[in-house]
């Protein structure tokens, strides 16, 4: 099970130096979400200061970017990375697409399943010379030696997807080569959901279900006093209350034993209380959805949860306090090389 390091990305002066104390804390990679900074150039400048270390976009907005833009990206870090680059692709939700975007969202779930077979189609043609996708939604069928970036010495990239749904794990299965998990991603949901139908969508396309890496970002709250863990917790339950608002998300919470989280908290958003939002989340909510531990702990507490089912895990908090960054690594170290 390896385990990388996630961070938004950063102005392009400062990313370098958070690659290289990555690599050296003993991560295995490190994952770029992509917020109001794009998750490429980022990859793209680490790729420069720490080679070797393996770099994923977890995930990277899919619909405003053509499939042709998003391949030749991919395939040029690809290249920068001598093989190490993982293209994660998410289709964000509906608003920001549409309003901040400008695209078009309809379907996207079946959009992104041939936006994912599109780009795979790029990655073919950049070596073969002959660009031959028609899907439900893009039609590339033309491309010149002076428009194609040409072969490269090392594999297509990786392409993941962020699913939560039935619907859309079973997809991941299908067409892709991994599965990003939503941070609420808790065991029970990976037992109940995620391992099941990623199954049946890589039975459906003739894989192997350990084809696809399952790759899941995980909470935690870590420290060998309680006083060293408050801070932690109390950042979770912000995490947490803020994951938990969203609608499309309740069924996780109402399996888990929590019925009723999402719409409690949706009445506290509503009427702009934030603190009143995290107060709907109880130890109980963090004991499921968050990974507690002394430093001593944390690597079995870990293993034990989430070996089996993950094939990576992303620390979703470790680069939040520099000074126990180092720390983080070590236990990066003890997972991986077990």
């Amino acid at each position: 099970m390896h385990v990388d390091a996630m961070t938004i990305p950063q102005p392009l002066t400062q990313i370098g130096d958070t690659a290289r104390r990555t690599q050296e804390a003993g991560f295995s990679g490190l994952l770029f979400t992509e917020t109001g900074r794009t998750a490429y150039l980022n990859a793209a400048v680490a790729s420069q200061a720490a080679p070797g270390l393996q770099l994923s976009t977890g995930v990277a907005v899919a619909f405003p970017r053509s499939p042709f833009v998003t391949a030749a990206t991919a395939w040029e870090l690809q290249e920068a990375t001598n093989g190490n680059f993982r293209l994660g692709l998410g289709t964000q939700v509906r608003t920001h697409v549409v309003r901040r975007y400008g695209m078009a969202f309809e379907r996207p779930g079946p959009r992104l399943r041939d936006y994912v077979r599109a780009v795979k189609a790029c990655f073919s043609a950049f070596r073969t010379g002959k660009l031959d996708h028609h899907g439900e939604f893009y039609d590339l069928d033309f491309i010149t030696p002076q428009w194609s970036a040409g072969p490269i010495d090392a594999p297509d990239p990786k392409v993941d997807i962020a699913a939560v749904n039935p619907w859309m794990l079973r997809m991941a299965g299908e067409v892709a080569d991994g599965v990003h998990v939503h941070p609420l991603g808790e065991p029970g949901y990976l037992a109940r959901h995620v391992a099941p139908n990623v199954a049946a969508g890589a039975a459906k396309s003739g894989r192997d279900t350990s084809d696809i890496a399952v790759i899941v970002p995980v909470m935690t709250i870590v420290g060998d006093t309680d006083e060293e863990r408050h801070n932690e917790r109390e950042l979770v339950r912000a995490s947490l209350s803020f994951y938990a608002s969203t609608p499309n998300y309740a069924f996780i919470l109402d399996e888990a034993g929590f019925d009723g989280t999402t719409a409690r908290i949706r009445e506290k958003q509503k009427a702009g209380d934030f603190k009143g939002m995290a107060a709907q989340i109880t130890d109980d909510h963090i004991a499921v959805f968050a990974t507690e531990a002394t430093w001593d702990g944390l690597a079995e507490a870990l293993v034990a949860k989430y070996e089996g089912t993950a094939t990576r895990i992303v620390l979703y908090n470790a680069l939040s306090d520099p000074a126990r960054f180092e720390r983080y690594g070590e236990i990066a170290q003890r997972i991986s090389t077990r």
